[in-house]
């Protein structure tokens, strides 16, 4: 294990998710000769269990197996991923993660779904300390602070979390808590205009964490970034898009698989299926199948014809690969999980693309995403 921080990437999360996603791609990016370079760990949250994880990503490698469908074949292979080679924990680890930042050319960010709140413990103070501030945007601040004061050029910033545009709540979180800790003007303006914040979505659905470190992750992953002049990307792969349109890609996978999901929910709380039911076993149930075909033919696909014919394509050919990820017989992805804060879940997924086909084709029904929708208000 390098002892140097000299890792031109620096990840915040340790997640089995990034573990099988960015820290993945970059590995095999590297192989070939298209990454960046290796990557550096910090573990966030202050645990035993993530204790033992930074020390076992100390030992070296660790594996990714791949199990689903993927081109009509069934895939079940074993990777392993090496570029990740060295890690912190900021409550132990501050001043290294502090040198860390400064040699960083990249930043990536997975820090689950509160990462963005703050926190009442965090202040000024801690911008010239030894201390570790609480919350994730404080962290980043000091850090970016440090490595300002340092010399270091801006650096290009890849937040992963599932917010929209993340890139930009992000940097308008930390420069407005910059401002009410009264830092200068030119740092202000460093994070402001001199850091790149990329929005990204990521979609991969990871299954489960092999102890101490590594995951099982379905074939289909996607990482799209949208396009940002003078952007620094830690890798090229396969797997890794960059986009002038990543609306697209969110409407996608919110109309077409986040949706099915919730549908398949509905149908399920509806006959009062059984409480370990799985999206696969909702796929080979005939009637649950026809419902779910028939939404998203007649009442979604219809949405993104309207949209143009390039988009009504692609929409096409992504939910072939839904239908791949959702029949993924190594996955046990239980309806009851998915119903979890369903009325929320149908206000988020449902609700757009209704609105979207009054917009764009106002003459299409869409009953059942209707009555649907219907329901979500009454929750």
């Amino acid at each position: 294990m390098d002892k140097l921080n000299h890792n031109p990437i620096l990840q915040f999360g340790t997640s089995r998710f990034l573990q099988a996603h960015v820290d993945l791609f970059v590995s095999e990016a590297a192989a070939a000769g298209e990454a960046l370079g290796n990557i550096t760990i910090v573990q966030t949250t202050h645990s035993a269990q993530g204790a033992a994880r930074v020390a076992a990503f100390r030992q070296g490698g660790y594996p990714v197996r791949i199990r689903g469908r993927e081109h009509g074949a069934e895939v079940d292979q074993e990777r392993r991923v090496q570029a990740v080679t060295q890690a912190w924990q900021t409550s132990t680890d501050w001043p290294q993660v502090r040198e860390a930042a400064v040699a960083a050319r990249v930043i990536v960010s997975n820090t689950g779904d509160t990462g963005y709140q703050l926190s009442n413990d965090d202040h000024a103070g801690l911008v010239a300390g030894d201390v570790a501030p609480a919350s994730f945007p404080a962290k980043l601040l000091v850090l970016l602070h440090g490595r300002h004061l340092a010399g270091a050029l801006p650096v290009t910033i890849f937040p992963c979390e599932l917010v929209v545009d993340n890139g930009s709540v992000l940097r308008d979180v930390v420069v407005t808590l910059a401002r009410q800790w009264q830092l200068d003007g030119a740092f202000v303006d460093y994070l402001q205009n001199g850091c790149l914040w990329i929005n990204s979505l990521v979609d991969r659905i990871v299954s489960e964490a092999i102890e101490p470190i590594g995951a099982v992750a379905e074939p289909y992953a996607l990482w799209a970034i949208e396009r940002q002049a003078g952007m620094l990307l830690p890798c090229s792969h396969p797997q890794v898009v960059v986009t002038d349109d990543l609306r697209a890609y969110e409407q996608r996978k919110l109309f077409l698989l986040n949706l099915g999901h919730t549908y398949l929910a509905q149908l399920w709380q509806d006959a009062g299926s059984p409480a370990s039911m799985t999206v696969k076993e909702a796929m080979q149930d005939a009637a649950m199948l026809a419902a779910l075909e028939t939404v998203w033919q007649d009442e979604v696909l219809p949405v993104f014809a309207a949209m143009g014919a390039d988009e009504g394509v692609a929409a096409a050919a992504y939910l072939a690969q839904v239908k791949e990820r959702f029949n993924n017989s190594f996955l046990a992805h239980r309806l009851a999980d998915i119903a979890q804060n369903h009325g929320e879940k149908i206000r988020r997924r449902i609700a757009p693309v209704v609105a979207l086909a009054q917009q764009l084709c106002p003459t299409l029904a869409q009953p059942h995403l209707r009555a649907l929708l219907a329901t979500g208000v009454q929750q």
